[in-house]
């Protein structure tokens, strides 16, 4: 069974800069792609580090005792007590003052409490509220979250950029090739081929290109976001150290260049067939 030959192809400029282009987009998007994962992976692993934490701050000198009586009653609901020290306190706030013995008599008194579980955590909450300020881990830390998430959704954007000018892309490679062949379509709709046969014929060359292009994009990606968290993972410290991309994200990564390819051929076609009817 021999192969249906076919009747027009892109031309060699147009093959070169449909390919770099694809390329320089498929890496832009499994980069985004890559990136938002790694990102969502810290944020969920930072939440879940300190889902059990709490720091309760004694302000009123008064109220010392009564929130002492409430831990110890509760101590088999607490993993761990840490009793935060002067001296700590001069550690931690040392940055920003210095000197001035006097300025003990403001700190307050501090204890850190490690919960068993989170039901724990929001019992004994509500029993000192009323005597202390009870701030968990999860909550003080809600800053760098929030900042990951709308790191999430800046690469979200990008990767909905990256798609949409994809599809411009091919878009503009199909009109301008129909163009150039436009000689070839009237002598095929004049022996009487059908338009579907056109666009597979287009789909085919834009498939290959494609499938070219994305390996390429994966092949440049995959080493550019292991040196990301490369990077990240050597802060050791914050959520920087959190990031990471797990197996069914590389999975999700590879599945990307594909996803493309039919997205592009899905293009193709739409707009091989919208050109052959208006004309």
């Amino acid at each position: 069974m021999t192969k249906k030959p076919i009747v027009f192809s892109l031309v060699h400029d147009q093959s070169i800069f449909m390919t770099a282009i694809m390329s320089l987009l498929t890496f832009l998007a499994v980069l985004a792609l890559g990136i938002a994962l790694a990102i969502g992976t810290g944020v969920i692993r930072w939440n879940t580090q300190w889902d059990l934490f709490a720091t309760v701050q004694i302000t009123n000198p008064t109220k010392t005792d009564t929130v002492k009586e409430i831990i110890d009653k509760n101590i088999d609901k607490i993993t761990t007590v840490n009793e935060i020290t002067t001296d700590q306190m001069h550690d931690l706030m040392r940055p920003w003052i210095s000197g001035g013995g006097a300025l003990e008599n403001y700190f307050p008194k501090m204890y850190e409490l490690e919960f068993k579980t989170v039901d724990d955590l929001k019992s004994i909450g509500e029993q000192i509220s009323p005597h202390a300020r009870f701030l968990t881990h999860a909550q003080a830390l809600d800053s760098p979250t929030s900042a990951g998430w709308k790191m999430i959704m800046i690469s979200a954007f990008v990767l909905i950029l990256v798609l949409g000018t994809i599809g411009v892309c091919i878009s503009y490679i199909a009109r301008n090739t129909a163009m150039l062949h436009r000689r070839e379509l009237e002598i095929l709709n004049q022996i009487g081929a059908r338009d579907s046969y056109v666009a597979h014929q287009m789909q085919v060359i834009i498939s290959k290109i494609c499938a070219i292009a994305g390996m390429a994009g994966f092949i440049v990606a995959a080493p550019v976001l292991l040196l990301i968290l490369g990077a990240a993972h050597s802060a050791r410290v914050g959520l920087m150290a959190m990031l990471d991309i797990s197996g069914g994200g590389w999975l999700l990564l590879i599945i990307l260049p594909i996803a493309i390819i039919i997205f592009a051929i899905w293009i193709t076609r739409r707009t091989t067939l919208n050109i052959l009817k208006n004309n």
